[in-house]
């Protein structure tokens, strides 16, 4: 059952998982939301690749700018997105991010359902093993 509770962050915090060009930050996850939901950020260095071009069968994603110039493909058409941009990727869209620029760039990230965070420890564990 989910956690009935306030829950506040400054910037900067929240679950933390590092990888070579990206940082995803996960603000709430499954557990506090009964799997309805999970936010995160996703701050990709200079020039940096994001996850790769994958899909999910189930879930849809909500990406909205925060920072920089993020690069975000959806199906076979790369969009970029601003601070303040919107894009909703529905389940089944083959879908990535990169940052084409010389500055950080950033995304909030919701995962409906949620549980995605379940799999980031596989997936650092992947990024440091083939960089």
């Amino acid at each position: 059952m989910a956690e009935r509770s306030t829950i506040l962050l400054a910037p900067g915090e929240g679950r933390s998982y590092d990888m070579p060009d990206m940082k995803a930050v996960f603000k709430t996850d499954g557990s506090e939301t009964g799997d309805r939901y999970c936010v995160s950020e996703w701050w990709v260095k200079p020039g940096g690749n994001g996850p790769g071009a994958h899909m999910h069968e189930a879930n849809d994603e909500i990406f909205y700018g925060i920072a920089g110039r993020m690069s975000v493909l959806a199906d076979d058409v790369w969009h970029d997105l601003t601070p303040g941009g919107f894009i909703r990727i529905p389940a089944g869209v083959v879908h990535d991010f990169r940052n084409r620029t010389a500055e950080p760039a950033a995304v909030l990230n919701v995962f409906i359902p949620g549980g995605f965070e379940r799999h980031m420890p596989g997936i650092v564990r992947w990024f440091a093993e083939n960089g």
